[in-house]
């Protein structure tokens, strides 16, 4: 499992977001404090408060190309 700090500012931001976590099988989660969603969920992520960096968590080993495509979104 691999863990990252994203920020998702706006509604079109989320929709990207969403496509590009969809294209894979293995299952990806957004934690905010105590919730914790299925990333590939867009009403799920709208529940959240997306005016601060959320935890993303992959469940893989090898997740280098989903990393690369999530770049613009994870927070340095």
């Amino acid at each position: 499992m691999k863990t990252v700090k994203i920020l998702l500012n706006t509604i079109n931001d989320v929709k990207s977001f969403v496509n590009i976590v969809s294209k894979y099988e293995f299952d990806v989660d957004l934690i905010s404090g105590r919730y914790a969603i299925d990333a590939k969920s867009i009403m799920g992520i709208f529940s959240l408060d997306l005016s601060k960096p959320i935890t993303l968590e992959a469940h893989t080993e090898d997740g280098a190309a989903f990393f690369a495509e999530l770049e613009k979104f994870i927070v340095k």
